[in-house]
C-alpha cells in the first residue's frame, strides 16, 4: 500500500505490504496497525483509491479483487486542481 499527502502524514510512513484477498481486508488491517493513530481512520474515509493502477470509484470494498504483489494507492483529497 502506498500513501499518499494526508494519508501518508496520518500513517507515518509512505508504504507498506499488505497480505489480503481484497481492499476491504487489506484496509480493515491497515486500520488495525495504525490503531494508535486515530486520525488515520479519519483520512482513510475521505480517500480514494487505485488498484494496479485503476481507480476503484464507488464499488464496494469487499468486490475488489487484490493481486499478490499488486499496488494499492491511497489517495486523500487533493487541493487545487
Amino acid at each position: 500500500m502506498r500513501y499518499w499527502a494526508a494519508a501518508k502524514a496520518a500513517a507515518g510512513t509512505a508504504e507498506e505490504p499488505y497480505a489480503a484477498r481484497t481492499l476491504a481486508e487489506a484496509l480493515d488491517a491497515a486500520r488495525r496497525r495504525h490503531a494508535g493513530r486515530p486520525e488515520f481512520a479519519r483520512v482513510l474515509q475521505r480517500c480514494s483509491f487505485l488498484v494496479d493502477g485503476g481507480p476503484v470509484g464507488t464499488r464496494d470494498h469487499a468486490t475488489v479483487q487484490l493481486a499478490e504483489g499488486g499496488t494499492v494507492e491511497v489517495l486523500p483529497p487533493f487541493a487545487g486542481g
